[in-house]
């Protein structure tokens, strides 16, 4: 019944696309078609908030009859992300350090926006929804597209703005090796490219001896290309809701930090964000199929 769905707006920023859906917060699902658009090229804030404002009311339009007119609006993007400020660039302009992001998006859309690093968004809905849900301990959520992203859990508690992809290996930024842009951009195959990712996975299990790393973005629907070809510690999985993640963890943070009339209680997600202990999250739709067909974002 439609009644009973919570519907919030998540829209995830990368380097070579911006994608927005809705999404059902109770159940992870997109509600309807997802939209794709191109990042503008210079990524400037004021582009990029303007396309996301554009896909936001076009989305909500089109979507009229599953009200999402007054819907929360969330906004993964590649920064870190510090009280709606946006405080480095990945892969995205350089006018996003110290840009109000989220004073900006919500005077053009209208309403209220939740801002947060991209890959936080993808790992609170796989630790909700996806290959984390229920696991303790640390687990690693990459997110493998135009950069590395990385979203850190202990216990189901997110530890913000981690930024993996950018500790140093061979003297640079790991991700321009193991992102999954690298393969197609250096035109290695599977196998010399898995061998580049796994490097930088036994350079992260050295540092953190995560009890699960789940691999996501576009090319986690290939995972069956390289999974097997890992050696690091840690079990490594695909991640579960695929290249979707993104959206439907911004829509979790937005719908979650929205007001309501039962008062400040942050709820599920906020409680993983702020660290107070979440509840044990049940799996859902562990085996959902992806619409995505490039190797997109971070």
């Amino acid at each position: 019944m439609a009644d009973e769905r919570r519907i919030a707006i998540g829209v995830d920023v990368g380097g070579s696309g911006v994608k927005v859906g809705a999404v059902d917060i109770r159940t992870g699902e997109l509600v309807g078609d997802r939209r794709r658009v191109a990042t503008p090229q210079p990524s400037t804030p004021d582009a990029v908030v303007a396309v996301i404002a554009r896909l936001v009311e076009r989305f909500s339009k089109a979507a009229g009859a599953l009200e999402t007119a007054g819907a929360p609006v969330g906004v993964g993007v590649p920064c870190v992300v510090i009280d709606g400020v946006t405080r480095t660039a990945a892969n995205i302009d350089a006018g996003w350090v110290d840009f109000d992001a989220g004073a900006a998006l919500a005077a053009a859309i209208g309403r209220p926006v939740a801002v947060l690093n991209d890959a936080d968004a993808a790992g609170l809905a796989e630790m909700r929804f996806g290959a984390g849900a229920g696991v303790s301990g640390t687990v690693l959520v990459l997110t493998l597209g135009t950069g590395l992203g990385s979203g850190m859990f202990l216990d189901g508690r997110l530890f913000p703005n981690t930024e993996l992809g950018h500790m140093e290996i061979r003297g640079r930024d790991a991700e321009r090796r193991s992102a999954s842009s690298a393969r197609t951009r250096r035109g290695l195959s599977w196998k010399a490219w898995a061998a580049d990712l796994d490097e930088h996975l036994h350079a992260i299990d050295r540092l953190l001896w995560p009890n699960l790393i789940i691999l996501g973005g576009g090319v986690s629907k290939s995972a069956d290309r390289f999974l097997g070809r890992l050696t690091v510690r840690p079990p490594v999985v695909a991640a579960a809701l695929r290249n979707d993640a993104g959206i439907v963890g911004a829509a979790m943070a937005a719908a979650e930090r929205a007001p309501t009339a039962a008062g400040p209680d942050p709820g599920p997600v906020g409680r993983m964000i702020l660290g107070a202990a979440p509840p044990i999250p049940t799996r859902h739709d562990a085996g959902r199929p992806s619409s995505e067909d490039s190797f997109d974002d971070r």
